[in-house]
């Protein structure tokens, strides 16, 4: 299961965050979101078991993490955006 991991502390690295979630279960991947310029954005994604993740869920979601409430869930699929209407047929004159 992915997990999003909210409002981490922006000197947080890959590393810590897997220490983190290590203790309720094997972390298959960490990545925290990034800026162009390499800055944290604040929240990452890691993937867990089913079962560990919940359990890591179950007790992180709401905790207090370097000053900040972090929040933890499982991360939603992103939707693409609609498509923007097509534009109308050009007026042609066949007459």
């Amino acid at each position: 299961m992915k997990l999003l991991v909210g409002n981490i502390p922006y000197a947080m690295d890959e590393t810590a965050l897997q220490a983190i979630l290590v203790p309720y279960g094997p972390v298959l991947t960490v990545r925290i979101a990034r800026e162009r310029d390499g800055r944290s954005k604040g929240y990452g994604f890691v993937d867990m078991p089913d079962a560990d993740a919940l359990a890591a869920i179950e007790a992180l979601n709401g905790s207090t993490l370097g000053g900040r409430t972090i929040h933890v869930s499982e991360a939603k699929a992103k939707t693409p955006a609609p498509l923007p209407p097509a534009p109308p047929p050009p007026d042609v004159d066949f007459s």
